[in-house]
């Protein structure tokens, strides 16, 4: 009998700490760490919580005896393909030093290094976020300062466009999909041979999101951004994290909306169809990048529940391929299956 693998999956998000532990790819058991405000104030930077995110983790797994490699979400390092990489010290040099932009996730990879020592485990990242496959057409952004790259939900878009493929009785290298990551941002990507070949800004670009504008008038972003009202923090935090629903009808949360929505509130229902419009829009879009030929439009996401958002975008776009919904999202399985895709062969591990 093969030995079986045991791997503990690891994923700091801006306000918690998830761990999970599995044995192959059933899950034995699992813990979120909310972190509050009032716990986080006294952190000026990200990687001034390590020491605190770590001595969590390290309380928590006392008790676990076994383990094969600790796995992560990797953060904004520099662009790379998608895949499973050893955690090195280039990547822990890069992720320390914020290198495309600072993220809790950046702390990822350097929890999963010192959490293996204990274990002597390697350690991976899988689809990190900062994975950058795009085409060559797709980087023009319209001027020679500016060139179009890909930060975006990569984990759970490969994650998705794999089960798809599955699910379809579809070889994944032979397939393509768009997949639309539908969260506190949004990511539309057209998924061709096992690729992300283009994809919005989740940022910066595409549609507006509970809590993000996405694309925005230029000539008139720009008077706002000479208008001394605001500092260049206030106006990136108005982009992500205070636009979308947030800065509409003053929540971020699709729940709140829909009971706006059932209640009568005739404004909440045009904006938030407004976003199934944008979204949409973008899938269209995304649609040319494949030339028409798509396989299925995929919605995955903490939004892909919301039932009167998704049949608003499906309405508008199932004449292009059958709508596929995953909802939610199973980011440490996802983390935790690539790993397991290393360990009997059907993947290799990559050097960063």
């Amino acid at each position: 009998m093969d030995e079986q693998h045991f791997l503990l999956a690891i994923n700091p998000g801006s306000t918690s700490t998830k761990v999970s532990y599995f044995c192959e790819s059933q899950l034995q058991t699992s813990k979120t760490f909310q972190h509050t405000m009032e716990e986080l104030k006294e952190f000026r930077t990200v990687w001034e919580q390590f020491s605190f995110r770590l001595k969590i983790i390290q309380q928590w797994i006392s008790a676990i005896r076994k383990c094969s490699a600790v796995v992560t979400v990797g953060g904004l390092l520099r662009s790379l393909e998608g895949g499973v990489y050893r955690i090195n010290e280039s990547m822990l040099r890069d992720a320390k030093n914020n290198l495309q932009g600072e993220h809790a996730s950046n702390l990822g990879c350097a929890l999963a290094y010192e959490i293996a020592t204990i274990f002597h485990c390697p350690s991976f990242i899988v689809d990190a976020v900062s994975v950058d496959e795009l085409e060559p057409l797709a980087r023009y952004s319209g001027h020679p300062l500016i060139l179009r790259k890909s930060l975006s939900h990569a984990l759970n878009i490969h994650s998705t466009a794999r089960r798809a493929a599955e699910d379809l009785q579809r070889n994944y290298v032979d397939s393509s999909f768009i997949v639309c990551h539908l969260g506190g941002g949004i990511s539309v990507a057209p998924v061709r041979n096992g690729k992300i070949i283009d994809v919005n800004d989740a940022a910066s670009d595409g549609p507006f999101s509970p809590e993000r504008t996405g694309g925005l008038p230029l000539q008139q972003f720009i008077s706002f951004c000479f208008s001394k009202k605001y500092s260049e923090n206030e106006i990136r935090k108005l982009i992500m994290g205070n636009g979308g629903l947030a800065a509409y009808l003053g929540t971020n949360s699709a729940k709140i909306v829909e009971e706006k929505i059932s209640n009568g509130d005739v404004q909440a229902k045009e904006i938030f169809e407004a976003m199934a419009y944008q979204i949409a829009k973008e899938i269209g879009a995304m649609a040319t990048v494949l030339r028409g030929r798509v396989d299925a439009i995929i919605f995955t996401g903490g939004l892909a529940k919301s039932k009167m958002l998704t049949s608003w975008i499906e309405e508008r776009v199932r004449f292009i391929a059958p709508v596929t919904i995953y909802s939610g999202e199973d980011e440490m399985r996802a983390m935790v299956e690539g790993a397991l895709r290393v360990f009997t062969g059907e993947e290799d591990v990559k050097n960063y």
